[in-house]
């Protein structure tokens, strides 16, 4: 009997990391992999922009692929990071001018930014598939709650939707700001500002995302796990 016990822990610790990894899959697949491989290829590698573009694609453009096969329906986030790239692809055609190719990134950005805006209001906000593992922490009970509370379409979906506001103005606010200061301030002051305006608006969205979206989201889902508890020891 003891020994049951004190494998009973170890069991649901397992459980609750297996499934922190199944929801994070999606954002992995669709989103991380194809970045880290155009900058891997195009920093690391040294390869041109265009070809790094072209095969960072192939994960997105099967995803999307597979979705429309299989389920018959577009994967948002995998179409959201092919198209960012076809952007890129498209733009890179455009040679020659020095202000341009440091405004190229910002249009990739500004893509993504406006597509995360466009989906709040078309009701499947891309950047739930990145917000929900770390709200649910991979646990079933709390991974339950996040299905109850969403499906009662309150507070919780507001919220919801509020995250992928607070990215989509983030992201597309950062290009618009990169984009301005590639045709005014000098090339080089520019090249060297580029990473700090990345990096000041990634602070900020995290802090005020985590402020009006994450912080609360967490409560409601920890209530509401707690109220599923009472109903089921009674």
């Amino acid at each position: 009997m003891p020994a049951a016990t004190a494998t009973t822990p170890v069991a649901a610790g397992a459980e609750a990391r297996k499934a922190r990894i199944e929801s994070l899959k999606p954002l992995v697949l669709d989103a991380i992999v194809p970045t880290a491989s155009y900058y891997l290829l195009s920093k690391g590698f040294g390869m041109g922009t265009m070809a790094a573009l072209a095969w960072s694609s192939v994960v997105p453009a099967g995803r999307t692929v597979w979705g429309l096969v299989k389920d018959r329906r577009v994967n948002g986030l995998a179409a959201l990071i092919l198209t960012a790239n076809v952007v890129g692809l498209l733009l890179s055609l455009i040679a020659g001018d020095p202000r341009l190719m440091l405004a190229k990134d910002s249009g990739i950005t500004g893509t993504v930014g406006l597509a995360v805006l466009v989906s709040v209001f078309a009701g499947r906000p891309l950047m739930t598939a990145g917000l929900k593992p770390w709200v649910t922490k991979g646990n079933a009970a709390r991974i339950a709650a996040w299905e109850r509370l969403s499906a009662r379409r309150g507070r919780f979906a507001r919220l919801e939707r509020t995250f992928s506001v607070v990215w989509g103005v983030g992201l597309f606010g950062e290009a618009v700001a990169r984009i301005v200061g590639a045709y005014t301030l000098p090339v080089d002051t520019m090249v060297a500002m580029g990473g700090v305006i990345a990096a000041v608006t990634i602070t900020l969205t995290i802090v005020v995302s985590g402020r009006l979206a994450v912080g609360p989201m967490e409560q409601l889902v920890e209530a509401d796990v707690e109220s599923a508890h009472g109903v089921q020891g009674r």
